[in-house]
Parts: structure tokens; C-alpha cells; sequence
């Protein structure tokens, strides 16, 4: 049976204006505190806690007006 592995890179840079490599590390490690444990970050990962981290930052842009 072949397992196939995720390729761990360092961290990309953020493709949202605005949005820093330290804050998509801090949600991300709020994210995947599991994950962390027992291995490194894959890309895809970075990828969806940035989504995530702007998709939580709109949202609660529109709940304060």
C-alpha cells in the first residue's frame, strides 16, 4: 500500500493585501494545534488558514457595523 506524503514547505508568503506571514502562523497554529504535534504544515495548509483568517476577518467586519 503506497502512502502519499503532503510536501512541507516553509511557509508562503500571503496572497491577501494586508495580511501577514505572522498572522496566518498564529491562526494556523491555532488551527492545526493537533496536526502540530505530529508534523509540519503543508502548503495547502498555509493555503486554508489564510482563507480561513480573511474569511473570519470579513465577517466580523460586517457583524460591527
Amino acid at each position: 500500500m503506497k502512502r502519499k506524503e503532503k510536501k512541507t514547505l516553509a511557509q508562503p508568503r500571503p496572497f491577501t493585501p494586508g495580511v501577514t506571514r505572522g498572522m496566518v502562523r498564529q491562526h494556523a497554529f491555532e488551527l492545526y494545534r493537533d496536526k502540530l504535534a505530529h508534523s509540519s504544515l503543508s502548503v495547502e495548509d498555509w493555503v486554508l488558514a489564510e482563507k480561513d483568517l480573511v474569511q473570519m476577518q470579513e465577517t466580523d467586519g460586517l457583524q460591527h457595523r
